[in-house]
Parts: structure tokens; C-alpha cells; sequence
């Protein structure tokens, strides 16, 4: 399977980023530093993949940025906790 096999999902990958979107956003709201940044990981995955399939390269290069920074944030949180 390739990347192309899964354009037919993209418009539900769309709506569960959406709700991801939401969740890190009441997250960052209440405080809740560690969900937020585990809502926001696989909405910046799902985005890193829609911009993968139309060869958005900014979008696809910042979601890669987000997502690493998104990894160190919750290994460290793992390791100081």
C-alpha cells in the first residue's frame, strides 16, 4: 500500500484532525500541557500526510517540525515525571 491508496480517507482524516484540533485547543485552555501536545501529534501527523499527498512542501515541512518538537515534549514530559 502506498500513501495514494489512502486519498479516498482524506476527508475523514480531515475531520478527526478537526477534532484533534479541538481537543488540543481545550487542553491548552485548561492547562493541560501533556494532552495538549498528545491531541496535537497526531493532528500535525494527519496534516504532514494531506500535505504529503498534494506535494505541499511548507506544509509538510512544518508539520515535521511540529510533530518532532511534539515527540521531544512528551518523551521529556515521560522522563521527568
Amino acid at each position: 500500500m502506498t500513501l495514494i491508496d489512502f486519498s479516498v480517507y482524506e476527508q475523514k482524516l480531515k475531520w478527526l484532525a478537526f477534532g484533534f484540533g479541538v481537543g488540543s485547543t481545550v487542553s491548552v485552555v485548561q492547562g493541560w500541557h501533556l494532552m495538549a501536545m498528545l491531541f496535537s501529534l497526531p493532528f500535525c501527523i494527519i496534516w504532514m500526510y494531506c500535505a504529503w499527498l498534494h506535494r505541499e512542501r511548507q506544509l509538510k515541512y512544518i508539520n515535521m517540525i511540529f510533530s518532532t518538537l511534539y515527540i521531544y515534549g512528551i518523551a521529556r514530559y515521560a522522563l521527568i515525571v
